[in-house]
């Protein structure tokens, strides 16, 4: 892991609006602090820098860890992970209620890896519902600046 200032740090929670660029959780409400992600991980050369930076959620950042690809269950091949730098999420991905539901090899690929949809999280975003931090808003883009 990386040094990463607070300056940076800030920067990568306001993007993404304080809620995980992986699974969409609120951090707000969360015990845990979110992590913050190398997208392109530092054991593959990923930089420091924002345009490689991710808001993870506990579960999120230990599950991806320093993986790139994972195999999508439906077509049985190894493909990239969602990228929050350079996809939208709502292209790959969608909500079905509480559930999230792939829609492309990466979206299906990523929710398997992530387990995106545990007993935990869907009772986690159960209450955000309830206190209407569930589902996140959809940004302008995804992709940065």
């Amino acid at each position: 892991m990386r040094y990463i200032s607070d300056a940076l740090r800030e920067k990568v929670i306001q993007r993404a609006q304080n809620y995980c660029e992986y699974c969409g959780l609120a951090q707000i409400g969360q015990e845990a602090t979110f992590h913050i992600d190398h997208v392109i991980p530092v054991a593959a050369n990923g930089l420091t820098i924002l345009d490689n930076l991710a808001l993870a959620c506990v579960s999120c950042s230990l599950r991806k860890g320093a993986r790139q690809t994972a195999i999508d269950l439906q077509t049985q091949k190894d493909v990239p992970l969602f990228n929050p730098r350079t996809q939208n999420w709502f292209e790959h991905l969608v909500w079905d209620d509480l559930r999230v539901v792939g829609l492309t090899p990466t979206g299906r690929a990523t929710l398997t890896l992530l387990a995106m949809n545990r007993p935990t999280i869907l009772a986690i975003r159960y209450e955000q519902k309830f206190f209407k931090r569930h589902p996140q808003p959809q940004p302008q883009s995804r992709v940065s600046d």
